[in-house]
């Protein structure tokens, strides 16, 4: 009978283990490389566009109403409109809301908008027309009016070619027109004929505001730009506040009207 040759086995070749390892070792060093460098990648994007969640929470009793002076009467606000930087691991970053009142937060928008759910629910409970449903209503219309001035800022940056401005910042920025909201339906209830004037007020301020803001915080980032487009963007900014001041301010049990 013709020998057969051996299988090689682990035991009979002394280059089987070190060879084996070599590879293991390799192959979990580039593995670590591709799952480091990804890593590093998206947590750089987060921070790009994201920024730090708690950063936005940073606030105080001062703070909150310091802001809502420069919200509601943006016109004796003396001071600078541009954020405080500090240097941070290297890199430029920005202050808190703490210590910053130009910072945007998050703190205030929420409450803002949760207080507009409640008082357009109470102002149709006075109208005899509350339901758990009109409510749901109210919810998902103030939502979609805070999506379109989110999408509103963003493509007006990305048409300035500014896609730098981290979303939270705008998120921030556009939640702040619930606070007039809140005061001019809250007149209402008080005394009916006030809301005719609280909403043209409150529209007007927080036009300003947001030109105010994206002349001197969210347009800073932007390299070159024409300005005739620059100021034709801001305006728009501005006047769009109406119709949506209205939508919102219209609290019936419609979706449109």
């Amino acid at each position: 009978m013709q020998p057969t040759n051996p299988q090689p086995t682990p035991f009979g070749n002394p280059f089987y283990g070190a060879g084996s390892g070599l590879i293991r070792g390799g192959l979990g060093a580039y593995g670590e490389k591709i799952l480091g460098s990804s890593s590093e990648y998206v947590q750089s994007n987060i921070s790009r566009y994201f920024s730090d969640p708690q950063y936005y929470f940073q606030v105080n009793d001062q703070y909150v109403r310091n802001k809502l002076k420069v919200v509601l009467l943006p016109f004796l606000h003396r001071g600078h409109w541009t954020r405080i930087s500090e240097p941070v691991g290297g890199r430029l970053s920005y202050k808190p809301p703490i210590f910053d009142i130009n910072a945007p937060d998050l703190y205030i928008p929420f409450m803002a908008f949760g207080t507009y759910v409640v008082l357009a629910g109470l102002s149709l409970g006075l109208q005899g027309k509350f339901s758990p449903e009109a409510l749901n209503w109210l919810f998902a219309k103030g939502l979609s009016g805070w999506f379109l001035q989110v999408m509103l800022l963003k493509v007006t940056l990305l048409s300035l070619g500014s896609s730098e401005a981290p979303l939270l910042d705008i998120l921030a920025y556009t939640g702040y027109t619930f606070t007039g909201m809140c005061l001019a339906i809250l007149g209402r209830i008080i005394w009916r004929y006030s809301y005719y004037f609280l909403m043209p007020w409150t529209c007007l301020c927080m036009g300003v505001f947001l030109v105010k803001t994206m002349k001197r915080v969210l347009f800073a980032e932007v390299r070159s730009y024409d300005s005739s487009k620059y100021h034709y963007l801001l305006l728009f900014v501005a006047l769009v506040q109406f119709p949506l001041f209205t939508w919102h301010g219209n609290i019936s049990v419609n979706w449109l009207f």
